[in-house]
């Protein structure tokens, strides 16, 4: 019978259980659907029999809230939730967010920094003896040795940080079950060590892999800027799964194991997780609104993956470079799913991914893409191999308008403009049917300079897009807008280039609504450029704008049509000699 998964101790004694099998702790409210990532997880235990319980924002200062479910009798799944936990918790001044879109009433401070470690000692305080496996996209970005912004140095491998006996990195669903079932049958967690997508650590005395890339110790790459982007270059050359080597990293006579990347998921095995058998809302137990679950409650997963490689972004190291599509019939079933549920006609407020105009492109001979590393399959230009058309996804856009109960189907997540402009057909349709006022794009920034450090394409593939979607609305008779994000004080941004995009910007009548001030994650090529203030491939220097105050003019210029912003954008032009521009700022 289609219910949640238990949530507290009279759940758990209601089904009749002694003590779950696996309790999975997670550090976001319960939200039962598939766009958060305990419920796919504990969905995917429970497919394959284990009976599974949700520990959900536990006290992670009282050992008493990891034993109220009692012992479970296979292991402790930790979950970072849906974000890092410190750039959930944080912002890019390391000031405590004002809201938590992962918890009750958007309520902060439900979740402690650093959360995987935090639990995992819990956990390991509350059952000694009893397994405990950690993943989630804080595990991937903090699995070899990395800068940390918010204490300003290096930390080593997250295996080594934390008392997690295996660590699952990238998404989780294959491996996690198969360690759990490896278990049940009897195996000791010390000797799963050869998974794909996992980590393990060993003693200094103990032998790695001989097949094993050994990367610059913690020691050296904590002293050593080039040691440190030695290591960046290495990793990000081993992140393709069909041609990656395993990974070894030594720290304090210990030894970070880290296995090759899983293999992409098949149409099946995505088909299968998302046809699970979600509740698609939060827990009943909760009296206030979960935020990001309003954001997506009638929203659509289609697929994995992206193979963008964007100096700044984690999530094609997360869900991989190859993307991984469902069947047309799967997001089908899912919409009418959503329909039926609403018991009115639905609008599906996104039918997305990473990037919304990927759905199952591919390189045209795999065989070639199985022996590539190269970080972009888009930049500097697209690559011939690359199967870019967008006819299937055109096919999904119109047989999910046609499923039972479906409305409207709108795009929300963001549209890779290079990809869009060679097929003008897509931009007509997302002009005349799928645009709900406002169309996502990322242009990132202008200098072309700095997008080619982003590895983003020229800002003149943005206004090319914009001229041929702007064209494609007025043909149906709509006025739309595009909500365009952009990056402020981004590694090699200087006051001047910040001030050439601010004139860029005003003179189109561009108006950002939205900043993201650039935070440097864990494990991300341009992080390495912040903390190292070198490019990891040429050595050559790199300007890093990092002080406070610099960074409050970046963001102003970006962000020049508001009056506020007016006298800190006329105190950056005199610091950089433009008072030239003063009176044009003014107008």
């Amino acid at each position: 019978m289609k219910n949640f998964l238990p949530a507290s101790k009279e759940e758990i004694l209601a089904l009749g259980w002694d003590a779950p099998d696996i309790v999975l702790i997670t550090p976001d409210a319960y939200v039962d659907h598939p766009s958060f990532s305990m419920s796919v997880i504990g969905r995917s235990f429970e497919a394959s029999g284990f009976k599974t319980a949700i520990l959900s924002q536990p006290d992670y200062r009282n050992i008493s809230e990891f034993r109220k479910f009692g012992k479970p009798k296979i292991c402790f799944a930790i979950s970072c939730g849906n974000m890092d936990s410190m750039i959930n918790k944080y912002t890019h001044n390391k000031k405590i967010r004002g809201e938590d879109d992962f918890s009750p009433g958007g309520r902060p401070n439900n979740r402690p920094d650093r959360a995987i470690i935090v639990y995992c000692n819990m956990a390991r305080a509350a059952f000694p003896g009893t397994p405990v496996i950690a993943g989630g996209i804080e595990a991937t970005m903090r699995r070899f040795a990395h800068y940390d912004y918010w204490s300003d140095t290096v930390r080593k491998p997250l295996i080594l940080d934390s008392k997690a006996d295996i660590i699952v990195y990238g998404m989780g669903e294959k491996p996690a079950v198969e360690i759990a079932m490896r278990l049940r049958n009897g195996e000791k967690i010390t000797n799963i060590r050869n998974l794909r997508g996992t980590i393990y650590s060993l003693g200094a005395s103990s032998a790695p892999p001989r097949d094993s890339i050994e990367l610059p110790s913690f020691e050296e790459v904590s002293s050593d800027y080039d040691k440190f982007n030695l290591m960046t270059n290495i990793i990000h050359e081993n992140l393709n799964p069909f041609s990656g080597k395993r990974l070894i990293q030594r720290a304090d006579n210990r030894i970070a194991v880290v296995n090759p990347p899983q293999f992409p998921l098949t149409e099946k095995e995505m088909d299968e997780i998302y046809s699970l058998p979600y509740m698609r809302e939060p827990h009943p137990s909760y009296k206030e609104k979960i935020p990001a679950f309003e954001i997506v409650k009638n929203s659509l997963i289609i697929h994995r993956g992206c193979f963008g490689g964007c100096s700044f972004c984690s999530l094609g190291h997360h869900q991989g470079k190859f993307i991984q599509s469902r069947s047309v019939n799967s997001i089908k079933n899912e919409a009418e799913t959503i329909a039926r549920t609403n018991k009115t006609e639905t609008i599906i407020s996104d039918l997305g991914a990473p990037s919304a105009n990927m759905y199952c492109m591919q390189g045209k001979d795999l065989t070639t893409c199985k022996k590539c590393i190269r970080e972009s399959c888009l930049f500097p230009n697209i690559c011939p191999n690359l199967e870019t058309s967008h006819s299937k996804l055109k096919t999904l856009l119109k047989e999910i308008e046609k499923a039972k109960g479906i409305k409207k189907v709108l795009i929300a997540s963001g549209i890779r403009p290079d990809l869009a402009i060679l097929d003008e057909e897509y931009i007509s349709l997302i002009a005349s049917k799928h645009t709900g006022g406002h169309l996502k794009l990322a242009p990132e920034h202008v200098d072309k300079e700095i997008l080619s450090s982003m590895k983003k394409p020229d800002i003149k593939i943005f206004l090319e897009f914009e001229k041929k979607f702007n064209k494609a609305s007025a043909k149906v008779g709509k006025k739309q807008y595009m909500a365009l994000y952009f990056i402020s004080a981004y590694p090699g941004t200087d006051l001047k280039k910040a001030i050439e995009m601010a004139v860029f910007l005003k003179e189109r009548g561009i108006k950002p609504l939205q900043i993201n001030d650039f935070l440097p994650t864990p494990g991300e090529y341009a992080t390495a450029v912040y903390y190292t203030e070198k490019d990891p491939i040429t050595g050559k220097k790199v300007y890093v704008p990092k002080k406070e105050r610099e960074r409050k003019m970046h963001r102003a210029l970006i962000q020049y049509f508001k009056k506020e912003n007016i006298h800190t954008i006329i105190k950056a032009l005199k610091i950089a000699g433009r008072q030239d521009l003063i009176k044009f700022f003014l107008k």
